[in-house]
């Protein structure tokens, strides 16, 4: 029996190439992209104020840019390339064809499509760190933030956890497709900016109220139909385990939906839209470090935990902590992503499945991934209850990393520009920011007066240049 001659290796598909494999990874890479751009953008667009809807989306366009090539040229060695030290890489460039097309440290693919699939999880990083600046961060400050952030915290994250060699890797901490590394860097970085930063205005911190909620339910269901490469990619495989990981992801989305509208209906009286969303948010979070690992009942009760305890901390306890009264996170980052990044993580210490470890880590010394609840049920509970303080110790490392790093650079950076936006800039919006407004066609019946910055022609000499043309044309 022959292969057919499109499975046949040759020198574009060598034989440990899986080409099935391949074409998923590049897939889910895609569906990950989806989720930032246009995703997050439309997202971060709608749910703002009016003023805000172009820098909000920019700020998200420019860190994808602007993290792809800081990945190619230093970045993704630093996070999965030879050690510099137990919880860094060495910097080198993910540029030429020799290195690119050899087989990735993991998986049955090249390098290029492990480049491409992790540089989506460090773009998105950034552009929720973004969610909790918006309305006020100095754009020229952002595009020093984001290399840099990239470079000193997030390369280290991704290394110590993800990569074979990192010290928290080794240790047995549990990360299935990013709570840690994403989510819980995310929160917390964008936390610690908020504060640096400083506040919005004292009128938009009154009222923010979304521009277009159906722009921002677009891309809402971007960033939840994105999710099925986001976690069903991290086993790099077209297995069993990745189909396993997508259904799980979606169960606890939607449990943690509802959970959340549940609670803003008994305690508000109204279903929120908004509040749904963030219940979705949350639920995406949660499940995301145990998204393969834990059986579909556990994906549900972590579905009513992350759509419960982010909602009370949220809505309730925010209100009481002046910390959290005093930073102002716009998009309330800390609790979307810290808080349910931090429960996704203890909550996969408890429930982790041995047989699910073994088929998702395909290490010799697999049994040592065992959840608390698997190991009082099989007698190993020394060893669950080990589980759950290696967990424990990845949720301080990544805290800990955050706030150090984020401070940093954010007082570096204001040595260069101001973090903060001008009064007149923060009074204004797009307009003084970028010279542009997202919705400037017609306003109270004046015709708009075009963008100095990308308008060649004003309107008055564009309509009497289109009559003379009109014109000639007829002459002809």
């Amino acid at each position: 029996m022959e292969f057919p001659k499109n499975l046949l290796p040759d020198g574009a598909s060598p034989e440990w190439m899986n080409k099935a494999d391949n074409a998923w990874q590049i897939t889910a890479a895609t569906l990950v992209g989806l989720q930032s751009v246009p995703g997050l953008m439309i997202l971060y667009g709608g749910m703002v104020k009016k003023k805000w809807a172009v820098n909000s989306a920019f700020m998200a366009l420019y860190a994808f840019a602007a993290v792809l090539v800081c990945w190619v040229g230093w970045g993704f060695r630093m996070a999965f390339g030879d050690a510099l030290v137990d919880f860094w890489g060495k910097p080198a460039v993910a540029l030429d064809e020799k290195f690119l097309l050899e087989q990735a440290f993991l998986g049955y693919f090249p390098n290029s499509t492990m480049v491409l699939f992790q540089f989506m999880f460090a773009a998105i990083t950034l552009i929720l760190i973004g969610g909790a600046v918006l309305g006020r961060m100095n754009f020229l400050a952002w595009m020093l933030f984001v290399p840099l952030w990239l470079t000193f915290s997030y390369t280290i994250g991704a290394y110590s956890i993800w990569c074979p060699d990192g010290w928290l890797a080794k240790l047995g901490v549990i990360d299935f497709a990013g709570g840690y590394v994403i989510h819980l860097s995310a929160g917390v970085a964008g936390f610690t900016a908020a504060y640096w930063v400083g506040p919005r205005s004292d009128k938009d911190r009154e009222r923010f109220p979304p521009n277009n909620i159906l722009l921002m339910l677009a891309g809402a269901g971007l960033l939840w139909m994105g999710w099925t490469g986001f976690n069903g990619g991290a086993p790099y495989a077209a297995s069993t385990v990745s189909s396993f990981a997508a259904l799980n992801t979606h169960v606890c989305a939607a449990t943690s939906l509802i959970t959340w509208l549940v609670l803003d209906i008994a305690i508000f009286g109204k279903p929120s839209v908004v509040g749904a969303v963030q219940g979705m948010i949350t639920g995406l979070v949660c499940i995301t470090p145990a998204a393969g690992v834990v059986q579909c009942w556990a994906a549900i009760l972590m579905g009513i935990i992350s759509g419960s305890i982010p909602w009370y901390t949220m809505m309730i306890l925010h209100h009481k902590i002046k910390l959290l009264r005093y930073v102002d996170d716009t998009f309330a980052v800390f609790h979307t992503h810290a808080i349910a990044g931090s429960l996704g993580g203890i909550l996969t210490g408890f429930f982790a499945v041995p047989k699910l470890s073994r088929l998702f880590f395909s290490v010799a010394d697999w049994e040592k991934y065992i959840g608390l609840a698997y190991g009082l049920q099989t007698g190993r509970t020394s060893a669950g209850f080990h589980q759950m303080a290696v967990q424990l110790v990845g949720i301080a490392f990544i805290v800990c990393l955050n706030i150090v790093t984020t401070s940093l650079i954010c007082l570096f950076i204001k040595l260069i520009v101001p973090l903060r936006m001008s009064e007149e800039e923060l009074d204004i919006g797009d307009d003084a920011v970028h010279g542009e407004e997202a919705y400037a066609l017609w306003d109270d019946g004046q015709r708009f007066d075009n963008s100095k910055l990308n308008s060649i022609y004003d309107v008055d000499e564009f309509t009497s240049n289109f009559s003379k043309t009109a014109s000639e044309l007829q002459m002809v």
